[in-house]
């Protein structure tokens, strides 16, 4: 490297070295809960792993110090004001003659969507956690747990986030820890939104499949909605419900109107109210990058070629670009 270029490259590395301590302390913030534990002392154990993967998959381990043989039970305690639930813990002893202590169950949110889920029933808020075992001479011992390690760095910016809504409800279930460095659960109901759940893309048509999350109106007052981009103009399009979950077809013929190519952001509309239609229970960092579809050539039912677009955004956006381009020859609109 040239002299003359040394100072910007050591510049850089300065803005990049505070840049990265600026993003440690946000996520530290950001998981921690401004709770402290009650007065009365109680033993603490150190928490080995504490996540919550997938949405709503509980992972926990934390280290016992005592020997298996003085164990006969073991569950994770979470509470909140006067609910309590449990989490059975299982029991793996280690080569040093210690005990693991583990658990793996899905977390449900006290939604009515997930009654056909097994695993605790969690309200919205902040859940403390209690590790009690039951030792073989009938006596209980409750302890706290330490907040386990932070993730590193390198897995901030990995593939999938580390918390991500369940795919379920909606809702997120996410480990925290409070000032005093305890592992805490903090969990957020559902938002009210419309969910990309997949898209079908022939050569005659664009259909959408989806899922009305929080919904806040009967179904039949919603109604499926394309808007073009930095534009008021929309066109809408009939909407077939089953339950909470829609399929329509994107209007492509009103959408290509002219060689012009034009970008619209698929919605669901009720009232005043706009949703767009996007893709969120999913722990995918990147969706334009995973979410990877061609463009297509469509004939339209009005006997014009498109050319068409769908896809999903980097913010997870269901869009569709289409330009139209002249008139389909003869028997072009019988293809499927």
């Amino acid at each position: 490297m040239s002299d003359s270029l040394l100072p910007y490259a050591v510049g850089a590395a300065k803005r990049a070295r505070r840049a990265a301590v600026r993003m440690r302390r946000r996520v530290e913030q950001m998981h921690t809960v401004p709770a402290i534990d009650g007065v009365k002392p109680r033993p603490l154990l150190q928490a080995v792993h504490f996540s919550v993967s997938g949405g709503r998959t509980l992972n926990f381990a934390v280290a016992f110090p005592r020997r298996p043989e003085a164990i006969s039970a073991a569950h994770l305690e979470f509470s909140r004001g006067r609910r309590v639930v449990h989490v059975d813990l299982e029991q793996e002893p280690q080569s040093d003659g210690t005990l693991l202590l583990t658990a793996t169950s899905p977390l449900r949110h006290d939604d009515p969507s997930e009654t056909a889920v097994r695993g605790p029933l969690l309200s919205t808020g902040t859940w403390r956690m209690e590790v009690v075992v039951t030792g073989s001479d009938g006596r209980e011992l409750r302890a706290k747990i330490s907040s386990a390690p932070s993730a590193s760095s390198d897995s901030l910016d990995g593939p999938t986030l580390s918390t991500s809504p369940s795919p379920t409800s909606g809702a997120v279930f996410r480990p925290v820890r409070s000032v005093d460095g305890r592992s805490m659960l903090s969990v957020r109901g559902p938002r009210h939104h419309a969910e990309l759940t997949s898209f079908e893309l022939r050569w005659d048509r664009v259909v959408v499949h989806g899922r009305l999350i929080a919904g806040r109106a009967p179904v039949s007052e919603y109604a499926a909605e394309a808007v073009l981009r930095r534009s008021s103009k929309s066109v809408t399009a009939p909407v077939e419900w089953d339950g909470d979950r829609f399929t329509f077809d994107v209007p492509l013929a009103e959408m290509s109107q002219g060689r012009t190519t034009r970008t619209w952001d698929m919605h669901l509309k009720t009232g005043g109210n706009r949703l767009k239609i996007t893709r969120r229970l999913t722990d995918v960092r990147y969706p334009k990058q995973v979410y990877r579809t061609p463009f297509r050539i469509v004939a339209l039912d009005n006997g014009a070629l498109a050319r068409v677009h769908a896809y999903v955004t980097p913010a997870g956006v269901f869009a569709v670009s289409c330009t139209g381009f002249g008139t389909a020859p003869r028997g072009a609109e019988e293809v499927a």
